[in-house]
């Protein structure tokens, strides 16, 4: 039991590493897809409309919907809230079992 629990802290721990690791690779690619149309709207209209800014705005947002989900800063739906519903669902499907 106690090896299997260690699995399981492993593989859960492993999984958070990976997706850690997607995050800054996006920020990394947000970062570098900024700075290139930033430069693209500099050399094309000398900052006379900076229309890089809604990459910017774009990017921005999609970050952060990321990191809320990355470290769980959603106060709704968090990891307690995950928990709560597998245990529901698992009672249904155990009620509904014993009817059949």
């Amino acid at each position: 039991m106690e090896n299997k629990d260690q699995n399981n802290k492993y593989f859960r721990a492993k999984e958070r590493v990976a997706d850690l690791k997607k995050f800054y690779g996006k920020i990394t690619s947000g970062l570098i897809a900024i700075g290139i149309t930033g430069g693209i709207n500099y050399y094309l209209n000398e900052w006379e409309y900076p229309w890089f800014l809604w990459v910017v705005f774009g990017v921005s947002i999609g970050l952060i919907f990321r990191a809320i989900k990355l470290f769980s800063l959603n106060p709704f739906m968090g990891k307690d809230w995950e928990e709560r519903k597998i245990k529901e669902f698992m009672k249904k499907d155990e009620k509904q079992e014993r009817w059949n």
